[in-house]
């Protein structure tokens, strides 16, 4: 969309004829008004417009016209301030007098108008707040008491209107095509209608518009139509303003509309579709006077509240998050511990397939979608990836091992913080909704196929605004008040009405049927459910210790600085957990019924080998191992022996080791390793022959096709891992051994990716610009804006008008050199110029060894870099200062 359309420049302007003079006549003009500070708004609240900056006003002032840029401002534009917009865009020119007087004239119309669309006091107060963020946005321009809308956006609501309102009267007759009303035709409406004649159609519309804006000659009007008539037009009242008639033989009340106009005959619907033969449109005027002058038929001035179903103790509140959170942190390691010895493959598609997905959630004793929340989690967090291999797996990450190594509070608010803005939205996985269109379920494609746990199709961008914005919500209740989700649904959608509407949409053409209200409304139930099982939550109340991350987020938005950012919020996250944690327990109650009982957290160490020498039986307030022979052999399978066994017993029981455990330990003992099985493919050596026979004799050994080769040995075809296997199922407790007959600990592997780096999450637009990055670009776009407006130097050899402004350097290189200073003092020219906003002269040699002359602007001067706007390049640009030969400041020429 060019300039001129959207106030770019003079040659059209974008006002009416009765415009105040004074007052900007373009949106570029708008702009070149406002100070730095209300650019750096501008571009902090719509950062699309920075990618490139702009080369100055005009260039911003046409891409913030563009359509995709004014669908994204639209967007974060709450109820009210919406609704204002949408008003300004129906807004009529000459808006209808009150009282049957004169049409009124200037700045006074747009206020009156919109005090009669916007009606009440609430709105009447909230008003000049809304006008001034859609002003801040660059969505209206012009003086302060004669705002305008800008013209794409116009035509983003009134194509068609989301207050239900149709074109103009001049617009309905306009595009009517075929059906539009000859020149007799409007003098027959003009007579029917009580008014005098006229000399062309533009008059005739023009008297028509004028009584349809006079709200008495309606009434008087309308009191004259024949019965049904009026119910006609009520059913249009409220939109949507089109309906099908028989135009060829009208009922006498359809009839009686369309003599007067009341009704319009159309060729098009909105958005350029053919309507069907026989539509007609109720003129937006005429759908005014209706309602009343309202634009909407519910007016919300101010946010809903959120409503409190119960209030809890913050104590209870926090006791029960903080549970949860320990049980986070113990599923995501069991998780992954389970990942490290035996590696999921990848699908061709990428993604974990559905035998995978079942067997670890019965592992873990989940629910599918349970699952694969957990995974997706760890996968967010970086601490499971693809190992990249031939033979593609998904295994920890070396940081799982950093994970481990920290502190529970530590490793939760790693989770929580990756959680917290990650895209990816686990819920998609396996949820089944009722057919949104063409018998589809929610999420799935075409083939009814659903996304796979860490595949492809799972990002959608509203999920951490959803998210966010739901848990600063929470925030802003009284500690331990639980929401109701239905004021908390209502009140995100007040705030962002318009939100999820393109993530939607574009998850249709992929397959998925997600809509708008819909894709939020799941969003917020999936946030709310998340929280409680991750322990943000405890009983619907947002924990105390959630705080520091809710503020971070609030206060900081995340941008170029985030892991900086995020590490401080990590660290302030974990020190307000940390109190609220139980301190790991280094011993455990052992039963006479072979079971020990965990009352809380173990020790990692204590927990990690417990977990070999016995079976997890429950979990929940308290873990239950229970001791079977197949868990004792796996523990002396990792080279322990029986002695080592008891020891650690001893160590860590709070009472006596039971006699049944001692003697569990000790039979199992005396028989592991007696037998030996090897390679051959393989073989059985074991010194009693005895139970050599036992084994031959054994019908289940058939399998196996054992023979003997000695007294001692037996051969088998099957592979060793195999044959160790079967004989454990049969009741004994062999043990591998090496080709020099040592005993091969049963260490399991655990796989380990190469270094990879949590998934970045996957926003709606450009990511907010930091403070530095703002101040180069304003001041960018001002020097490219003031060079573009300088008129040319006279005279035949005038050059472009940047040249006017050129600088010179204050000492002069020698012919053909480059400034040379040293490092101190080129760093030292770079911090002042930063300071006072002066312009530097540089030389610079760049990878390739090529030499250049530059002048800069520097906005900041960070890490061995400096970045600044580059004159000759006209753009910005960061430069290391190794490479800069010398640096001196610029005067005027």
């Amino acid at each position: 969309m060019s300039s001129e359309q959207n106030g770019g420049s003079p040659s059209q302007p974008d006002a009416p004829p009765d415009a105040p003079a004074s007052g900007p006549r373009t949106l570029a003009e708008d702009l070149r008004a406002r100070d730095d500070s209300a650019l750096a708004a501008l571009l902090r609240a719509r950062p699309d417009l920075l990618s490139p900056v702009p080369g100055d006003l005009t260039q911003l002032a046409t891409r913030a016209g563009t359509r995709a840029s004014v669908v994204r401002a639209l967007e974060q534009l709450d109820q009210f301030t919406l609704q204002t917009a949408e008003a300004l865009a129906v807004a009529p020119a000459a808006p209808p007098p009150s009282g049957g007087g004169r049409p009124r004239q200037g700045t006074a119309a747009i206020r009156e108008a919109l005090a009669e669309l916007l009606p009440g006091e609430e709105a009447a107060e909230r008003l000049p707040q809304a006008l001034a963020e859609l002003r801040a946005r660059a969505l209206v321009w012009g003086p302060a008491e004669h705002p305008r809308l800008v013209r794409t956006a116009r035509e983003l609501l009134t194509s068609p209107s989301p207050t239900g309102l149709g074109p103009a009267l001049v617009e309905a007759m306009a595009a009517a095509g075929p059906a539009k009303p000859s020149p007799s035709r409007l003098q027959e409406m003009l007579a029917r209608v009580g008014l005098p004649g006229t000399h062309d159609p533009v008059s005739a519309l023009s008297a028509l518009t004028a009584l349809f804006n006079d709200s008495e000659r309606m009434a008087a009007l309308l009191a004259e139509a024949p019965e049904g008539a009026e119910a006609v037009l009520r059913k249009l009242e409220w939109g949507p303003p089109y309906g099908a008639v028989d135009l060829e033989a009208p009922s006498p009340p359809v009839a009686w509309l369309l003599d007067r106009a009341l009704l319009v005959p159309t060729g098009a619907e909105p958005g350029g579709g053919q309507s069907a033969p026989g539509s007609v449109v109720l003129p937006r005027e005429v759908a005014l006077q209706l309602r009343g002058g309202r634009a909407h038929r519910v007016l919300e001035p101010t946010a809903p509240p959120v409503a409190v179903t119960r209030t809890y103790q913050a104590p209870t509140v926090d006791a029960t998050a903080a549970g949860q959170a320990m049980t986070a942190v113990a599923t995501v390691e069991e998780l992954l511990g389970r990942w490290e010895a035996e590696p999921p493959p990848v699908l061709r598609a990428g993604g974990l397939g559905v035998r995978d997905l079942k067997r670890t959630a019965a592992a873990l004793d989940l629910p599918e979608p349970a699952a694969a929340f957990w995974i997706e989690l760890a996968y967010a967090a970086g601490l499971v990836a693809s190992d990249g291999e031939v033979d593609e797996a998904y295994a920890p990450t070396p940081a799982y091992d950093e994970w481990l190594r920290a502190t529970p509070a530590e490793r939760w608010a790693t989770l929580v913080v990756a959680w917290y803005r990650a895209t990816r939205t686990a819920g998609l996985v396996g949820e089944g909704h009722p057919a949104l269109e063409r018998g589809r379920e929610w999420g799935k494609d075409a083939r009814g196929r659903g996304p796979a746990p860490l595949g492809p199709g799972l990002d959608r961008s509203p999920a951490p605004e959803v998210r966010q914005r739901a848990l600063r919500l929470l925030a802003e209740l009284a500690p331990g008040s639980a929401p109701d989700r239905d004021t908390l649904r209502e009140r995100l959608r007040w705030e962002r009405p318009l939100l999820g509407n393109r993530a939607a949409a574009r998850a249709t053409e992929q397959g998925a049927a997600d809509g708008g209200q819909e894709l939020r409304t799941r969003l917020l139930n999936w946030a709310l459910d998340e929280a409680e099982t991750l322990g943000v939550t405890g009983r619907g109340a947002l924990a105390s210790y959630v705080r520091p991350l809710v503020d971070a987020e609030a206060e900081e938005p995340h941008g170029p600085r985030a892991s900086q950012e995020t590490d401080t919020t990590r660290a302030a996250v974990a020190q307000a957990l940390a109190p609220h944690l139980p301190e790991p327990l280094s011993e455990v109650l052992l039963q006479a019924d072979l079971t020990a009982v965990a009352p809380g957290p173990l020790e990692r160490d204590l927990a990690a080998f417990l977990g070999v020498l016995a079976d997890v039986e429950s979990k929940g307030g308290a873990t239950v191992y229970r001791f079977t022979p197949e868990s004792v052999r796996r523990a002396l399978d990792t080279g322990r022996t029986a002695a080592d066994l008891h020891a650690f017993l001893d160590a860590h029981s709070s009472t006596p080791v039971p006699q049944p455990l001692t003697y569990l330990v000790d039979d199992v003992a005396r028989r592991h390793g007696q037998l030996r099985v090897g390679a051959a493919s393989s073989y059985v050596r074991c010194d009693d022959d005895a139970l050599l026979a036992e084994i031959l004799a054994d019908r289940r050994s058939a399998p196996l096709r054992l023979r003997k080769l000695a007294p001692t040995v037996l051969a088998s075809p099957a592979p060793p891992d195999q044959l160790l296997a079967r004989l454990r199922e049969m009741g004994y407790a062999p043990a591998a051994e090496s080709a020099e007959g040592d005993v091969l600990l049963a260490r399991a592997a655990a796989h380990r990716t190469p270094p990879r780096t949590a998934p970045e999450p996957v926003p709606e637009g450009p990511p907010a610009p930091d403070s530095a990055l703002l101040t180069a670009a304003v001041r960018a776009i001002r020097a490219g804006d003031h060079a573009a407006t300088l008129p040319l130097s006279a005279g035949p050899d005038r050059q472009a008008p940047w040249a006017d402004r050129r600088k010179a350097p204050s000492a002069p290189p020698p012919e053909g050199g480059l400034p040379r200073t040293v490092m101190a003092e080129t760093l030292a020219t770079m911090q002042s110029a930063t300071l006072s906003g002066s312009a530097v002269w540089i030389g610079y040699v760049n990878a390739d060894g090529a030499a250049s002359q530059r002048v800069i602007a520097p906005v900041k001067v960070e890490g061995g870099f400096v970045t600044g706007y580059d004159h000759t390049a006209d753009e910005v640009r960061t430069y290391p200062l190794h490479r800069i030969t010398g640096a001196a400041e610029v005067t005027e020429a």
